[in-house]
């Protein structure tokens, strides 16, 4: 970033000060997803906001070795004490939120202190991810399914704040002002809502966002989540995004929808070679990507049979129970869960995707019943150990990442298994529960 370019994120961020300020605007909070799925933030007043633009707000690397509950291990290649960073908004994501009076929001990118992007950024990730997508003449949208449950404030037990049947209008009764505050304010912060509905598990809710380019898609995600967490809290309860709420209950995914285009046409639409060769690198790919996509201790939780949580690596035209389900026009991935870093997880998938058009990968058949019912339908990992061996040894994702961030991305998921040995799976559901 030279001098040129940072006088022009100035005067663009002093151009914006005065309409957010008519907005009620007083604070800026600028984030970045660790490797742990967590949010994390540095915040500026609104009049800082041009100076924060142009030269960053400091942040220490050793945020890319913090665990799920804040513990920090000293990986391989990060972690420690010395080091600075800078976080630089992304303007054309700046975003005021209608679920926090007061304040805006705008992802950060993560630069060297000269100015350089940091390579172990994981937004980054996805902004090269579209990269390689284009130098094969590609693009991509994609689109996330953002499940969570509402539980009762003031306890750290589980109870769910309404009783209504699992997809019943009840419950949407019975919270219903809390569901139009939700969609409301994810209409004013420009969140295109495709549908929103109760889910299966006690208080749980799902919303589907409308498909966006990579980098955007993973940016509404992380929008809609904390949107949710302000909105519900607000209504005086507690949302859970995590694979597991309860230990033996139906926990909450984060479904990514992928669709792949070329010249303006979206090769799903009739699953075009191309179509197939890209699921047929994703599925190739997927035991691997479990460390990426399922990168909790609860994860494994979620990922049994019989919960349509889509544990076999496989996939199957509308079929709930593959790991893969092709849509009329897109691929979903339903194995995926929301502790995961939205923005490594698009650059996962596009590189297993564009490796199977590399190599013109054959799709298997797909599945037409309970893969459950059939024999030798292999399984997703059954552990988070069993997926970071399976991660370590993918080249191809470990390439695309680079030595280093794959590198601290295992080391991190190692940290948490290791500091969790001893935990019952019902003390990693407790564990986890509000952590997400």
């Amino acid at each position: 970033m030279d001098s040129a370019e940072r006088d022009q994120r100035f005067d663009r961020a002093t151009g914006l000060v005065d309409r957010l300020d008519a907005e009620g605007v007083r604070v800026v909070a600028l984030t970045w997803v660790d490797n742990s799925g967590i949010t994390r933030t540095k915040s500026v007043p609104l009049r800082r906001l041009a100076h924060a633009a142009a030269h960053g707000v400091g942040a220490s690397p050793v945020f890319d070795v913090f665990l799920f509950d804040d513990w920090i291990i000293q990986g391989r290649f990060a972690g420690g004490p010395v080091g600075d960073l800078r976080l630089h908004p992304d303007l054309d994501r700046l975003t005021v939120l209608a679920g926090q009076p007061g304040w805006a929001w705008a992802p950060a990118d993560r630069h060297f202190q000269s100015g350089v992007p940091y390579p172990m950024d994981q937004r980054l990730q996805a902004r090269r991810a579209v990269q390689r997508l284009a130098e094969r003449g590609l693009g991509a949208q994609a689109g996330f399914e953002i499940e969570w449950c509402v539980g009762k404030a003031h306890t750290d037990d589980w109870v769910p704040a309404t009783s209504g049947s699992a997809y019943g209008h009840a419950r949407q009764v019975e919270l219903s002002d809390y569901c139009v505050d939700l969609l409301a304010a994810l209409d004013r912060q420009g969140v295109e809502v495709l549908q929103f509905h109760p889910e299966y598990a006690a208080g749980q809710f799902e919303v589907s966002t409308a498909p966006e380019d990579l980098v955007g898609a993973a940016d509404t995600a992380v929008l809609v989540k904390e949107t949710v967490r302000a909105v519900t809290l607000k209504h005086g309860m507690r949302p859970s995004f995590s694979p597991k709420v309860v230990n033996g209950g139906v926990g909450n995914g984060g479904h990514l929808h992928v669709s792949l285009w070329r010249d303006g046409t979206n090769l799903f639409d009739g699953f075009q070679e191309e179509a197939k060769q890209f699921s047929a690198g994703v599925l190739h790919h997927l035991r691997a990507l479990c460390a990426i996509g399922c990168p909790s201790l609860a994860s494994y939780l979620r990922l049994v049979p019989h919960t349509w949580s889509a544990p076999f690596a496989a996939w199957g035209e509308e079929n709930r129970e593959t790991a893969l389900r092709l849509i009329r026009d897109n691929l979903e991935i339903k194995c995926f869960d929301l502790t995961a870093n939205p923005y490594l997880l698009v650059a996962g998938v596009v590189a297993a995707g564009l490796d199977g058009i590399a190599t013109e990968a054959a799709l298997p058949d797909g599945l037409h019943v309970d893969p459950a019912l059939l024999d030798g339908v292999p399984r997703l990992p059954a552990s988070l150990g069993e997926a970071v061996d399976e991660f370590e040894k993918d080249t191809v994702l470990t390439e695309a990442f680079g030595q280093e961030l794959a590198g601290t991305i295992a080391d991190v998921r190692r940290g948490e298994i290791e500091r969790y040995r001893d935990a019952s799976p019902q003390g990693v559901a407790n564990l986890i529960r509000w952590r997400y």
